[in-house]
């Protein structure tokens, strides 16, 4: 015979079940496995890349051709140890983050122009896409006469290398975001009457940040690339670390030009990152872009 409580009848000798810590528990868990998950492999992956390069340094490379790869403590002692050398490094690296800064902006902001104005009549985007693919396929080796007889052979010329280079991505991501919207969407504000600046502002811009965020941090990373590049062939002014890249192969500076070569590449991740957490700090977490694999 089995006996039903109703109402507000409780059996008061029951223990009450406290759900919270299994809960605390499992999210502790969760938070150190991500953490792991997220950094051992490339921890793992960096030390298997640094043991191959002592076992190209040392087994590959005989002694006399060592100076082609040198191992990496000895990069680390002359490069980033010694101050004289690392500050010259640093220096350089400042001055073509300046240039990589000033690039970005302007084709941030010429970008997000040709692309809203793009998205606002299908003429204009037939008229300005075409040349906008022109710019991107010109090798940039190709117009460098051109560029410095324009801009000539300092900062300027510099910064238009970082535009040409960096346009691109941030036109075709943006403008691809704002053609995203779904039909629906843009039937509603049709139905309520609004106007062409509010359904940009509030519906096209909106949809429109994740494939912004994916073309600004793509074009931050070739920012970097083309402040580099300016500094090859562009050497009035300040020194930038690409002059300092063909200043230390020249006098074969092993341990400086890998030291050099290694804080070019933590610019361009610095970047990267940045625009990836302002991207979170933007739109947060409501775009599921992690895919199937994660």
């Amino acid at each position: 015979m089995t006996t039903q409580v109703t109402g507000d009848e409780v059996d008061e000798s029951m223990p009450p079940v406290h759900d919270d810590a299994p809960v605390q528990a499992y999210r502790v868990k969760s938070r150190k496995r991500e953490a792991a998950e997220t950094i051992l492999p490339p921890l793992v992956l960096g030390v298997i890349l640094i043991g191959c390069w002592y076992f190209v340094s040392y087994v590959v490379l005989d002694e006399s051709r060592r100076f082609l790869l040198r191992p990496p403590h000895q990069v680390l002692k002359v490069g980033f140890l010694d101050w004289d050398n690392f500050s010259e490094i640093l220096d350089g690296l400042w001055s073509s983050a300046k240039v990589a800064l000033t690039g970005l902006t302007i084709s941030i902001i010429v970008g997000f122009f040709l692309a809203t104005i793009m998205s606002q009549a299908k003429v204009l985007e037939r008229a300005i896409f075409p040349y906008m693919v022109m710019l991107q396929a010109i090798p940039i080796l190709a117009i460098v006469p051109l560029i410095g007889f324009w801009w000539g052979f300092g900062q300027r010329s510099r910064i238009a290398v970082c535009v040409i280079i960096s346009l691109f991505p941030i036109i075709v991501n943006t403008l691809f975001g704002l053609q995203s919207a779904a039909r629906g969407q843009h039937d509603l504000f049709t139905l309520h009457h609004a106007s062409r600046l509010t359904r940009l502002r509030k519906l096209m811009y909106p949809n429109a940040l994740p494939a912004i965020f994916a073309g600004l941090r793509i074009s931050a990373g070739l920012s970097v690339i083309g402040a580099i590049v300016g500094d090859f062939f562009f050497g009035q002014g300040d020194p930038g670390i690409g002059q300092l890249l063909r200043t230390y192969a020249s006098r074969i500076q092993g341990e400086e030009l890998l030291a050099a070569v290694i804080m070019s590449s933590a610019l361009g991740v610095a970047v990267f990152l940045f625009f990836g957490w302002l991207q979170n700090v933007a739109i947060g977490k409501w775009h599921d872009s992690g895919g199937l694999g994660t």
